[in-house]
């Protein structure tokens, strides 16, 4: 980890180096830093998902008479769950195409 640390702040010099050669460097890791956000959120969304299905699984199997608000309550909870998954990729639109670094 600490290479890595040390590789991206040796490659931090380049990208204050001058205008041309920052803007490129700053737009790579607009690219990188959207990449992995993206994915992480997916990942954290796709578990949250798989949870909130698995307990509403599990709750309709024990008192089926509750299956129509359970099934509800998934819904609303998946809509909350997908939401912060949107936000993130409309964060990461913004680094990419109207990143406020460049400046």
């Amino acid at each position: 980890m600490k290479k890595f640390f040390a590789l991206f702040l040796a490659l931090g010099a380049f990208a204050l180096a001058g205008d041309e050669a920052g803007k490129s460097m700053i737009q790579a890791y607009s690219v990188v830093a959207a990449g992995v956000g993206l994915g992480l959120a997916a990942l954290g969304g796709a578990i949250g998902m798989g949870h909130t299905a698995a307990a509403t699984i599990a709750g309709t199997a024990r008192n089926p008479g509750l299956g129509g608000k359970l099934m509800t309550t998934m819904f609303i909870a998946l809509a909350m769950i997908e939401a912060q998954v949107i936000y993130t990729l409309v964060i990461a639109l913004i680094a990419l195409y109207a990143n406020p670094f460049l400046g």
